[in-house]
C-alpha cells in the first residue's frame, strides 16, 4: 500500500502529516540538546563537589592520609570524579550523534519535503489551468451555438417576409452561414481542448501526482527511520558508559571495604607515638616537718633547686604532665622539637630523602663521565669542556648531600639513644615491676637479694639522667578484675621472679595464656596453668594471637 494510490485525494493531510513529523523530530532534537545541558550540569556540580571535598594539602605532607579511612573517601572521591566524567562523555555523544546528526538531517528533509510539494502545486495549477481553458472553450461554443441559431432564425423569418429585400435575405443568410461556421469551429475547439483536459487529467491523478506522494512517503518513512535511530542512541551513550561506572561502583565498594580499624589505630600510633615514658608516682612532700626542704625531683613540673634541668642537642626535658597547656614550639633542622619517637621518624625520613638524591646525583655524574669520554673519543659529536661545568656542579652537590647525610645519621643515632633510654627507664619505675636485664636474662638470685638491691639504689642521690627522665604511673588494676578470656599463648624465653607487686614469676620454657598485649610500656599481663596472674617482661616473651 501506498500514498499515491491510497491517499491519491489527500493531498493537505499528507502536508499537514510530513510537516508533523519534521516538527516531532525537532521536538526529540531539543529534548535530547536540554538532556545533554541537565548532563553536563550535574557532571559539573559533581566535579565541584569532589574539588570542595578533597585534601588540600599534598598526600606526603597530610597525616590524615595514612589513615584508612581517608584513603578510601579520597578514593571515593577519585570514583565519584570519574562517574562524572562519564556523565559528560554521555553528554558528549548525544550533542555530537543525536542533536548535531538529526539537526542536518531535519534541515535535509524540510528542502526534499518543499521541493516535493511544490512539484505538486506546480501540477494542481497546471490542471487548473487546463480546466480554465477548457471551460472558457466550452462557453465560447456555447455563445457560437446561440448566435448561430438566432441568426439562422433571423434569416428564415426575413426569407419568409414577403416585406423584406432580396438584399436583407441575402445578407441574413450569409451571417446565418457564418454563424454556423463560428459554432461549428468553436465546437472543435472545445473537443479539443476536452480531449486535452481529460488527457493532462488522467495524467495528474494516475501519474504526476501519485510519483509526488510516493516520494512523499518515502521521504517520511526514511525521516522516521532516522528518528527511531535517534532514540535508540539515547539509550546506547548510557550503555557505552554502564561498563565504566559499574568499575566506578565497584571501586567504591572496594573503597568501603579497605577500611581497617585496627590498621587506622596503629597508624594513629606511629604517627603520634612520643617515647616519652609515663610519669611516675608522686612523691609525699611532709609539711609538718619544722625543716628546708627540698623539692622532690618528681614533682609535678618543678625541676630541682640548685640543680638546673638538662638540655642539649640530643636531651629533651622530660615530660611532665601529659594534659597540661602545651607552649608554642620552635621548629629546629634536627626536629629536636618533637617527642623522641617523632622525631626518630621525621629523621629517618629526610635521611632516606637525602640519601635518594645523592644517589640521583651520582648516577648523573656517571652518565655524564661516559658522555664526556664519548665526546673525547668522537670529538664532531660535542665538546668535552662543555660538560666540565655539570659535571662541577653534581661534584658539589654530592659533597653537600654527603655532610646532610653525616648531619642526619648523627642526629638519627642520638635520638635512637634517646628513644632506647626512654624505652628502658620505663621500667625502672618503683611502682612498676622491677626492671628485668636488658642484655641477658635475670639469674635465679633470691628475691630478697633482689628487694636488698633495690633499696640501696634507691638510696643513692639521683644521678643526671633521672633528671631528665620522665615518670612512671602504677600498673591499671586491670589483673583484679573478673577474668577473662585469654587472648593468645605466650612462651617464656628466659626466667623470671616476679618480687613486686603485680608481677608473677615464670620458668623458662613455661607455657602461659596471653591475657592482655603491651600496652607500650613493655610488659605483659599473663595467666599461669597453675593459676595466678600478673605481669611479665615482653621481651621475656615469645607470643601467639589467637
Amino acid at each position: 500500500m501506498d500514498w499515491g494510490t491510497e491517499l491519491w485525494d489527500q493531498f493537505e493531510v499528507l502536508e499537514r502529516h510530513t510537516q508533523w513529523g519534521l516538527d516531532l523530530l525537532d521536538r526529540y532534537v531539543k529534548f535530547v540538546k536540554e538532556r545533554t545541558e541537565v548532563e553536563q550540569a550535574y557532571a559539573k556540580q559533581l566535579r565541584s563537589l569532589v574539588k570542595k571535598y578533597l585534601p588540600k594539602r599534598p598526600a606526603k605532607d597530610d597525616p590524615e592520609s595514612k589513615f584508612s579511612q581517608q584513603q578510601s573517601f579520597v578514593q571515593i572521591l577519585q570514583e565519584v570524579n570519574d562517574f562524572a566524567g562519564q556523565r559528560e562523555l554521555v553528554a558528549e555523544n548525544l550533542s555530537v550523534r543525536v542533536c548535531l546528526e538529526l539537526t542536518k538531517y531535519s534541515q535535509e528533509m524540510k528542502q526534499e519535503r518543499k521541493m516535493h510539494f511544490q512539484e505538486g502545486r506546480r501540477a494542481q495549477q497546471q490542471l487548473e489551468n487546463g480546466f480554465k481553458q477548457l471551460e472558457n472553450s466550452k462557453r465560447k461554443f456555447e455563445r457560437d451555438c446561440r448566435e448561430a441559431e438566432k441568426a439562422a432564425q433571423t434569416a428564415e423569418r426575413l426569407d419568409q417576409d414577403i416585406n423584406a429585400t432580396k438584399a436583407d435575405v441575402e445578407k441574413a443568410k450569409q451571417q446565418a452561414h457564418l454563424r454556423s461556421h463560428m459554432a461549428e469551429e468553436s465546437k472543435n475547439e472545445y473537443a479539443a481542448q476536452l480531449q486535452r483536459f481529460n488527457r493532462d487529467q488522467a495524467n495528474f491523478y494516475f501519474s504526476q501526482m501519485p510519483q509526488i506522494f510516493d516520494k512523499l512517503q518515502d521521504m517520511d518513512e526514511r525521516r522516521a527511520v532516522h528518528l527511531g535511530a535517534g532514540y535508540g542512541l539515547l539509550s546506547e551513550a548510557e550503555l557505552e558508559v554502564v561498563p565504566i561506572i559499574a568499575k566506578c561502583l565497584e571501586g567504591m565498594k572496594v573503597a568501603a571495604h579497605a577500611v581497617d580499624p585496627k590498621n587506622d589505630s596503629q597508624v594513629l600510633i606511629e604517627l603520634h607515638k612520643s617515647g616519652f615514658a609515663r610519669p611516675g608516682d608522686v612523691e609525699f612532700e611532709d609539711f609538718s616537718q619544722p625543716m628546708n626542704r627540698a623539692p622532690s625531683d618528681s614533682s609535678l613540673g618543678t625541676p630541682s633547686e640548685g640543680r638546673p634541668e638538662l638540655r642539649g642537642p640530643g636531651r629533651s626535658r622530660a615530660k611532665r604532665w601529659p594534659f597540661g597547656k602545651k607552649n608554642k614550639t620552635v621548629v629546629t633542622e634536627d626536629f629536636s622539637h618533637l617527642p623522641p619517637e617523632q622525631q626518630r621518624k621525621r629523621l629517618q625520613q629526610q635521611l632516606e630523602e637525602r640519601n635518594r638524591e645523592l644517589q640521583k646525583e651520582v648516577d648523573q655524574r656517571e652518565a655524564l663521565k661516559k658522555m664526556k669520554d664519548v665526546y673525547e673519543k668522537t670529538p664532531q659529536m660535542g665538546d668535552p669542556a662543555s660538560l666540565e661545568p655539570q659535571i662541577t656542579e653534581t661534584l658539589s652537590n654530592i659533597e653537600r648531600l654527603k655532610l646532610e647525610v653525616q648531619k642526619y645519621e648523627a642526629w638519627l643515632a642520638e635520638a635512637e639513644s634517646r628513644v632506647l633510654s626512654n624505652r628502658g627507664d620505663s621500667l625502672s619505675r618503683h611502682a612498676r615491676p622491677p626492671d628485668p636485664p636488658t642484655s641477658a636474662p635475670p639469674d635465679n638470685s633470691s628475691s630478697n637479694s633482689g628487694s636488698q638491691d633495690a633499696k640501696e639504689s634507691s638510696e643513692e642521690p639521683p644521678s643526671e639522667e633521672s633528671q631528665d627522665t620522665p615518670i612512671y604511673t602504677e600498673f591499671d588494676e586491670d589483673f583484679e578484675e573478673e577474668a577473662t578470656s585469654p587472648i593468645g599463648h605466650c612462651v617464656a624465653i628466659y626466667h623470671f621472679e616476679g618480687s613486686s607487686e603485680g608481677t608473677i614469676s615464670m620458668a623458662e620454657g613455661e607455657d602461659l595464656s596471653l591475657m592482655e598485649e603491651d600496652k607500650g610500656d613493655g610488659w605483659t599481663r599473663v595467666r599461669r596453668k597453675e593459676g595466678g596472674e600478673g605481669y611479665v617482661p615482653t621481651s621475656y616473651l615469645r607470643v601467639t594471637l589467637n
